[in-house]
């Protein structure tokens, strides 16, 4: 494969128009890519259309992107349908952490995509030559993990499956660089380094609630004033989402052992539909800032 140049695609597709797939899908909009999310039916298609369309208009409303919003809109759409991915020259897979879903998922992507597109998993835990493995064309496979919120973190993940091409990994670090964020690059290993870092910290931190140690506020406030991080710990498991996190830690717990083992404080709010920002309450109440 010809080395591809450090610019961002021309046509960029999305699967899955969450949170996360909506943010990447908003980050390669701004910056003058055309984009598609495909989505598993016409109700989320629809929430993903919303939800980017949405976060464009913000951006141009608070001065941080230059453009007009019915120009960026005309290269923006949302589908049903695999096919739309036919003339993407990059994908990035956004569905959640769960095996069965990513490797089917990524096989149906790769079926539609011509021949030298590259394919992207956002995945932030999950083996990336695994993946890879279950795939036709593995060598034009790695991740791009981003990390929410996509617009504001300058961070991005880019993880090199056992099979990555030396090209696709180089432009990989120039779109990332086009995005104007910063390119970790980090071999394929559980969690990577973002996601076993971040998780230890926060499963440590839930077992100090657990055992009454502290509150969730004061355990966040000595991680943030006494080692500068912009959020804490507790308070990141929430905008991340506790089902998140918990099906990372399972995983890392399985790959890694026992000093990931999700602590039952967690799988107990997990079990009660406490799952951080999105509902409204985890280690938080969020009901008044939703």
């Amino acid at each position: 494969m010809t080395t591809l140049p450090n610019t961002l695609p021309a046509k960029v597709g999305v699967l899955g128009g969450g949170r996360m797939g909506a943010g990447i899908a908003h980050a390669f909009l701004i910056n003058g890519c055309d984009v598609v999310v495909v989505e598993r039916d016409e109700a989320s298609a629809q929430g993903a259309r919303e939800r980017v369309e949405s976060a464009a208009a913000k951006s141009i409303e608070r001065g941080s992107v230059d453009g007009n919003l019915g120009e960026m809109l005309t290269r923006f759409d949302v589908s049903v349908n695999y096919a739309a991915f036919a003339d993407r020259e990059l994908v990035v897979e956004a569905v959640p952490e769960i095996w069965d879903l990513k490797v089917s998922s990524l096989k149906s992507v790769e079926e539609h995509l011509a021949s030298g597109a590259i394919l992207a998993s956002n995945t932030s835990s999950l083996s990336m030559s695994g993946l890879a493995a279950e795939l036709q064309r593995p060598e034009n496979f790695l991740g791009l993990h981003f990390f929410n919120p996509v617009p504001a973190s300058t961070l991005i993940e880019v993880v090199i499956a056992k099979q990555s091409s030396d090209s696709v990994i180089e432009a990989a670090r120039g779109w990332v660089k086009a995005l104007g964020k910063t390119a970790v690059v980090v071999n394929d290993a559980p969690g990577f380094a973002s996601s076993r870092l971040g998780v230890a910290i926060a499963l440590e931190a839930m077992r100090m609630v657990e055992e009454g140690v502290a509150s969730a506020e004061d355990i966040d406030n000595a991680m943030v004033l006494g080692y500068k991080h912009p959020t804490g710990p507790l308070k990141t498991t929430d905008i991340v989402g506790l089902d998140v996190r918990l099906g990372i830690a399972e995983y890392l717990h399985e790959t890694l052992g026992d000093r990931f083992a999700p602590p039952q404080i967690l799988r107990e709010l997990v079990a009660d539909g406490h799952l951080g920002r999105k509902t409204g309450k985890g280690f938080y109440d969020w009901n008044d800032s939703k």
